[in-house]
């Protein structure tokens, strides 16, 4: 069978940098599943992404469908003939559905029972009439912003400009919005040429041709390679921040990386606001010399070959005088704003219309951070940094830096206490309070930092949450999401051992809630779902997450330890019997009540022995829980297993006495909670 190459490639203005990696993966996943469904071979396919273009390659695809020989399953026999052996509507109908008639049936039987079979043949189509439908693929393609153009009702990240649909040497003939599939394609705007293509694998070739490098992985290679030149050339050591540089690659089309330099000067800004400068506003890449100390000089990329390089380099650098000059005079003008000054400002910022001001969550946050300081037992010389942190932590919104740079938010809160004179502690808690900014971020280092961390994420999720501003699906404007990631990350880094009924219960008491159980249920199951992230991520199997999040004991470090003790168990020899054994216990304990034991309506040995085995658990578990010792929990069960198993063995536990089936009910609801407290071994698949 002869076979093409395919290639769909949509032309489009500019596109934000931010939308381009995700749309691509969603059009080559898109078309994937496309082909896979309608049957359509093909050995490989390539991805393309521009500023100006998304478009995948594929290549050897077959010029039509697989044939498709399958059997077909109708009723049964019984349904199929009658008492006199006549075919019946319901074999007739199966048949015809089928595209055979009666004489193609025929029988085999299935579990014990005959039924009625055909087999189907359907011819498959030939490839060039279904591509059509790569029209449907384009069209729903989604993004974070969409927009509209004209009088078109389509809504996409940016107008449609060209359109290639090429199979092979044919055009796969259709329109969107006016504009028609054709063969050609266009290299870089300003210095690249219309393109027609007479195959699909000139693709690449004839746009580097045109300054275009279509393939994303080669253009970012090509500007890590440009700037390694450069920092070899001078000496220098460049940086090469990853996110800025897939974002940087994403902006060009035909990159060519150049330097820049800035006057001495503005070295005497913090460093983070220079690079900040460069980095968020410029797109800039900044240079360092061998000791790691910023110098006057910047790395660039242009969207074009190296012409008048000179020229470009000194408009970037007026530019970004520009910009340093306007951050030098925010960062003059902060330092004549007093702390409390700043304070007094926050009062009048609105948090949220019903959550009140800054000020007012600021003052949450020091009530919160004391309550957690105080749970924590931190020494007594602590106390007073914790709650002169909080108290303070969020003055520098009101700074202009603040206000033109907002991700220097608690940065330059740091600089500017220790230069009014703030402890070391308390300065350097205010940054870290903001901590981890992104879920690869360290979180905060020092104590004070975690705790006014901790508070204030928590108070801006029970905040929102207590007003009924819940993530759901995609949608998350205040990043709670993020905010509960933070709590999950700190609690586990320090080792701080808080059930989260308590946590929630502090930040709780500051609202005017009603409903406090049934809110305490939906921040649960919130902060279960980070866990279960990052127990994904570490490659647990699903049912011993869910084991642990279902159990009756909820605190951060003790779920990660239980699951990864489980999951270090799953194929050891008698696990299977172990959480039979004490599944057996839960399920049974669901019939009874908790209520006292009484030991001397014990009728048989075997309810003696599993009565001292758990009286022996229960002093162990207080212990080992404790501090986590949850190897040695587990061995405790696994020893108790025997015991349960002699047990049922021996005991009916639904006896007719009405007082010792009650007692025997009893036993295992106390046995129960301390296996429940571990795990809900139910949801546990062995076999």
């Amino acid at each position: 069978m002869s076979k093409r190459d395919l290639l769909i490639e949509i032309g489009l203005e500019e596109m934000p940098a931010r939308f381009v990696s995700d749309a691509i993966n969603q059009l080559a996943e898109k078309v994937e599943n496309w082909m896979r469904e309608q049957n359509i071979s093909y050995s490989g396919m390539k991805q393309f992404s521009t500023p100006r273009r998304l478009s995948v390659l594929l290549t050897n695809v077959a010029e039509k469908q697989k044939d498709i020989q399958e059997e077909a399953k109708g009723p049964a026999k019984k349904i199929a003939l009658d008492h006199e052996g006549n075919w019946t509507k319901a074999a007739i109908g199966f048949s015809r559905g089928q595209g055979a008639s009666v004489e193609d049936i025929y029988f085999k039987e299935v579990n014990g029972t005959e039924y009625a079979f055909v087999q189907k043949f359907m011819k498959g189509k030939e490839t060039k009439e279904l591509l059509v439908g790569l029209k449907e693929i384009i069209e729903s393609l989604t993004f974070p912003k969409n927009m509209r153009w004209g009088s078109y009702d389509l809504r996409y990240v940016r107008p449609i400009q060209w359109l290639t649909v090429l199979f092979g040497n044919d055009v796969i003939p259709f329109s969107i919005t006016d504009v028609q599939t054709g063969n050609i394609t266009y290299g870089h705007r300003f210095i690249g040429q219309k393109v027609e293509l007479a195959d699909p694998s000139e693709y690449e070739e004839a746009l580097l041709e045109n300054f275009c490098i279509a393939n994303a992985d080669k253009r970012k290679q090509v500007i890590r390679d440009q700037i390694k030149a450069i920092e070899k050339e001078k000496n220098w050591v460049i940086p090469i921040d990853e996110d800025l540089l897939e974002e940087v690659t994403n902006l060009v089309e035909y990159p060519t990386a150049l330097y820049g330099s800035f006057e001495n000067e503005y070295l005497n800004l913090p460093e983070e606001v220079l690079i900040t400068t460069m980095r968020e506003h410029q797109r800039y890449f900044p240079v360092k010399d061998q000791s790691g100390k910023l110098l006057p000089y910047f790395i660039t990329v242009r969207n074009g070959d190296r012409h008048y390089l000179e020229n470009v380099a000194r408009g970037n650098e007026k530019v970004l005088r520009a910009r340093l000059a306007d951050a030098n005079f925010f960062y003059r003008e902060d330092q004549k704003l007093t702390i409390e000054k700043a304070q007094e400002k926050l009062e009048k910022i609105v948090f949220h219309e019903e959550l009140g001001t800054v000020g007012e969550k600021v003052r949450r946050i020091v009530k919160l951070s004391k309550q957690l300081a105080n749970r924590l037992q931190i020494p007594e010389h602590d106390m007073e940094n914790v709650e002169r942190a909080a108290s303070i932590c969020k003055f520098d919104l009101v700074t202009q830096m603040v206000y033109e740079f907002p991700e220097l938010q608690g940065i330059m809160g740091e600089k500017y206490a220790r230069l009014k004179g703030e402890k070391e502690e308390v300065a350097t808690a205010i940054n870290e309070h903001y901590m981890p900014r992104l879920a690869s971020d360290d979180t905060p280092k020092s104590t004070i930092g975690a705790i006014v961390g901790i508070a204030d994420k928590l108070d801006t999720i029970v905040g929102f949450f207590s007003i009924g501003k819940i993530p759901s699906g995609s949608q998350d404007p205040y990043a709670l999401r993020r905010q509960a990631s933070g709590i999950v990350q700190i609690l586990k880094d320090k080792k701080w051992r808080i059930p989260l009924h308590e946590l929630f219960s502090m930040a709780i008491e500051q609202y005017p809630i009603k409903d406090d159980e049934a809110l305490q249920s939906e921040l649960l199951s919130f902060l279960q779902m980070r866990v279960k992230h990052v127990l994904q991520e570490e490659g647990i199997r699903y049912d011993i997450i869910d084991a642990v999040l279902q159990s009756t004991y909820h605190e951060i470090n003790s779920y990660f330890e239980r699951a990864r003790e489980l999951a270090n168990e799953v194929h050891s020899q008698d696990f299977k019997e172990v959480v039979e054994a004490l599944s057996r216990v839960i399920n049974i304990s669901k019939k009874g009540e908790y209520r006292e034991i009484h030991p001397n309506l014990f009728e048989k040995e075997e309810e003696h022995a599993l009565y001292k085995a758990y009286l022996q658990l229960q002093q162990q578990y207080i212990t080992l829980s404790a501090v986590g010792d949850f190897k040695e929990i587990f061995a405790q069960f696994k020893a108790l297993k025997e015991t349960i198993s002699k047990y049922f063995d021996h005991i009916m536990v639904m006896t007719e006495d009405q007082d010792v089936q009650e007692n025997r009910l009893a036993q295992m609801v106390h046995l129960a909670h301390i296996i429940t407290s571990f795990a809900n071994m139910n949801t546990i698949v062995v076999k």
